[in-house]
């Protein structure tokens, strides 16, 4: 059973698990309801270990989140639609008989609005939009409505804010609250299921840990005695040992700084960030560089065939870092960091691969350089671009762009504007 961590204000968090009976068999929903928004970012930090995944009751709260745990990879949110809108302005309308007029409105962009009323074909009159961040506060948004209808500019006052409606109400502006309907929860709480039927999926695949020290030799000829290496060496094994308790995993020793840990695929990916930490800690114990290559795979054997073409490509990296092998192909460079690059080994366009044997160049490199143009969003780029990024020597890259403008996959794009000394830089780009 997995379990679910539910972020929002009080009602809508007891409406969502209220729903999300239904799903009572697969998955356990845990309240983490807020009084402010901003309250989202410690609940996450503090209680990533704890749930599985996380639903957000709306997009806010799930932007905040994304930016505290950089990533998305745990996170749902409930996504309004225009009946949210619809919703509230019938109320406004039955209550004041006032309807798209005299009204102030807070939403988190003008094109969701926008959208909702261009769709029921009516001009609204007098109204005052204001938009929010996840910089804004509940008070900024407060004080927009409340100023707008002490001076009778508005009538009324419509908020995605919990908060901001009950601080409203207490000052005696008539309020109206945008907030989900039982669709949308349902509807979130589908897409919720099928994600943790893709957790499932990931930790039943097999994942296998090659962690390799560098210039392990180095290390040995360094060493005082046999003792004090034996001394290293159990340092080494512990440290891999409390990582290995996080994975609920099986480490084996295989000699000469080299060590294979067995886990899930889940299992690793959710402590990616802890094998950073580990790795950093015994390359810094070392005084040398250490190299990590994970695969995945259905089974054990598959598993392990990728890990071994990982931990190759890791060392044949000068910053060595983090690569990944998954079971479809896919290669992951400097896994979990900022510069992280994902490409394909295989690949089943007979022309193209033709058109690279021809100048011996290799599939895996030439989607390395179109991964990374990808993520650089790159137009054109130089020579000094390519071999800065994929750690390359200059000839190496030039050679390798210059074979693919032979073969028609790339093209001459002009030179550098400014260049200092010398000639101008060539500037390339992928066809």
């Amino acid at each position: 059973m997995y379990k679910v961590g539910v972020i929002g204000p009080h009602s809508s968090v007891e409406r969502i698990i209220q729903i999300g009976k239904e799903y009572e068999q697969t998955m356990e929903f845990v309240a983490y309801p807020y009084r402010d928004f901003h309250e989202t970012e410690s609940i996450v930090r503090e209680h990533n270990q704890d749930v599985d995944v996380w639903l957000f009751s709306g997009q806010i709260s799930y932007m905040t989140a994304m930016k505290a745990l950089n990533s998305e990879e745990k996170l749902v949110y409930i996504e309004h639609t225009e009946s949210d809108i619809y919703k509230s302005l019938l109320h406004m309308g039955y209550y004041q008989n006032e309807f798209l007029n005299r009204v102030s409105i807070d939403e988190i962009t003008t094109s969701h609005l926008e959208q909702a009323l261009r769709q029921i074909d009516i001009e609204p009159k007098e109204m005052y939009i204001k938009t929010f961040d996840i910089n804004s506060s509940t008070q900024e948004l407060i004080d927009f409505h409340l100023e707008l209808w002490k001076s009778g500019k508005t009538k009324g006052a419509i908020t995605c804010f919990e908060a901001v409606y009950l601080g409203l109400k207490e000052a005696g502006v008539p309020t109206y609250r945008i907030s989900t309907t039982d669709m949308e929860i349902r509807q979130a709480l589908r897409i919720l299921a099928e994600r943790t039927r893709t957790f499932y999926y990931k930790d039943t695949q097999i994942g296998v840990q090659i962690i390799e020290m560098e210039n392990f030799d180095k290390i040995t000829e360094k060493a005082k005695s046999s003792y004090h290496l034996q001394y290293f060496e159990m340092k080494v094994k512990e440290t891999l040992l409390r990582y290995c308790e996080n994975l609920d995993g099986s480490l084996m020793e295989k000699g000469n700084g080299r060590y294979v840990i067995f886990s899930s695929r889940g299992a690793i990916e959710r402590e990616l960030r802890v094998l950073q930490e580990t790795i950093a800690q015994l390359a810094e114990e070392s005084d040398h560089s250490v190299a990590v290559g994970i695969g995945y795979g259905v089974t054990v054997h598959s598993a392990e065939i990728n890990a071994q073409r990982a931990i190759q490509l890791s060392k044949e990296r000068a910053e060595h870092g983090i690569v990944i092998v998954q079971e479809d192909g896919t290669m992951i460079q400097s896994a979990g960091e900022e510069e992280e690059l994902r490409y394909s080994y295989r690949f089943d366009d007979k022309e193209l691969i033709e058109k690279l044997k021809d100048v011996k160049i290799s599939v895996k490199n030439y989607h390395k350089v179109a991964a990374l143009i990808r993520r650089m969003n790159w137009n054109d780029f130089t020579i000094k671009d390519l071999a800065a990024h994929l750690y390359w020597d200059e000839r190496n890259a030039r050679r390798f762009m210059v074979s693919l403008c032979e073969v028609d996959l790339a093209e001459y794009a002009g030179e550098e504007a400014f260049s200092t000394r010398g000639r101008p830089s060539k500037r390339y780009r992928l066809k």
